[in-house]
């Protein structure tokens, strides 16, 4: 295996996670129509993965702090391999269907910030921001990966229930074998825990971290799920909707991989983020042309523009994470950033809500006006230096 560069075998174990934590966007539609479940049932099964995917962030990434990376990696591979059979054996059982989307949901949690944390640390060669491009290319296209060869399968091979998880799982043996010696680099860590939580705070209430990040990350998978659970909702598209809707999943998020090497050319976090609202602005307004001329091609354009707001704001995120952070407190910030960005995928459900008060067009206005209220102050947030001492050492 040391044939493969340290930071790439990370990057397929964060690949691996992130195919298996959204392989489900393009099942919803089939356990609708196979096994007759009904919109709350396919909204309960969203909220078992966020139930698991937040709490397991915000627990597992100060441990892979405090004990290092490999230690946490390890079972939550196995952990990922396993919620896959769960969902494979799940059939129309809705409550086994409820638990495998849980241990997803764990798994993906505690995977994302310690792999993203260790992916920085092996990528220390590099020019600054190399490490946050490389885990959010990795993470995003399994993101991508996943859904769409989970809606092929499913639209076109038998077994729509079982055969579009098996890709997962043979994928998932051989990333364990590849990652499962990746070496960790020395990172001196800190005993003193009132110390880290306190500089941890501090870089929270930074304005880097408050204009750059807590009012961006959500619009990381609200402009996703927007493009391909909501837009899509305008129009009718009667054609292998399975397909199709594995497919808009895919064409989002490998655009926000196909973007994401621009954020090396602009630099400043600041760019990235403003560039990446900017593009998300574009599609929202793609999507209300679509909602007033009813124009199905329109989905292709909107998908690719709010996947690249996607992918920027994404790697602008944890590039300007990666900068405020001391090595020893990257996963804990890592899983704040990625917390925040889950805040996104409830835009499907206040979408779905709203539409029962507001136009289409107008709810597509609305969210053009909340990224040019967000837009200036991102772009007005002073570069500081890194609040955390970058010399301190254990105690």
């Amino acid at each position: 295996m040391s044939r493969f560069p340290a930071w790439l075998r990370v990057a397929a174990a964060l690949f691996a996670v992130g195919w298996g934590a959204n392989q489900f966007a393009a099942m919803l539609l089939v356990y609708r129509e196979e096994d007759g479940a009904s919109s709350e049932a396919v909204t309960a099964l969203f909220g078992a993965y966020a139930l698991g995917l937040v709490p397991a962030l915000l627990i597992v990434a100060p441990i892979s702090d405090r004990i290092g990376r490999r230690r946490v990696m390890r079972p939550v591979l196995v952990l990922s391999f396993i919620g896959t059979v769960i969902l494979l054996v799940g059939g129309g059982h809705l409550g086994v269907l409820l638990f495998g989307r849980l241990v997803a949901g764990i798994a993906s949690g505690a995977a994302f910030a310690p792999g993203s944390a260790w992916v920085k640390e092996l990528s220390a060669d590099g020019p600054p921001g190399t490490g946050a491009r490389r885990a959010a290319l990795a993470l995003s296209a399994g993101f991508g990966s996943g859904p769409l060869v989970a809606g092929i399968f499913a639209q076109w091979l038998p077994g729509p229930t079982v055969l579009p998880y098996v890709p997962h799982l043979v994928l998932m043996v051989g990333v364990i074998a590849l990652a499962w010696h990746a070496p960790e680099p020395f990172v001196p860590r800190s005993k003193d825990e009132g110390r880290r939580r306190s500089e941890v705070w501090q870089a929270m209430r930074s304005r880097r971290f408050l204009l750059g990040v807590t009012l961006t990350a959500p619009w990381v998978f609200g402009a996703a799920a927007t493009s391909f659970a909501t837009i899509p909702t305008f129009v009718d598209i009667g054609v292998a909707p399975v397909a199709v809707t594995g497919a808009l999943t895919g064409l989002t998020l490998w655009t926000g991989v196909a973007v994401q090497p621009l954020g090396k050319r602009l630099s400043d976090p600041r760019l990235i983020i403003g560039a990446g609202l900017a593009a998300g602005a574009a599609g929202l307004l793609t999507g209300l042309l679509l909602a007033s001329s009813g124009a199905t091609w329109l989905v292709v354009p909107a998908a690719m523009l709010l996947g690249t707001a996607y992918g920027l704001i994404l790697v602008g995120g944890l590039t300007t994470v990666e900068s405020l952070a001391h090595p020893d407190d990257l996963g804990t910030l890592n899983a704040v950033f990625y917390s925040l960005t889950y805040v996104g995928f409830a835009a499907p459900l206040l979408s779905t809500l709203a539409l029962n008060a507001i136009s289409p067009e107008q709810l597509m206005l609305a969210g053009v006006a909340m990224i040019v209220l967000t837009a200036p102050l991102v772009l007005l947030s002073r570069s500081r230096r890194a609040v955390i001492a970058p010399d301190r050492v254990p105690r």
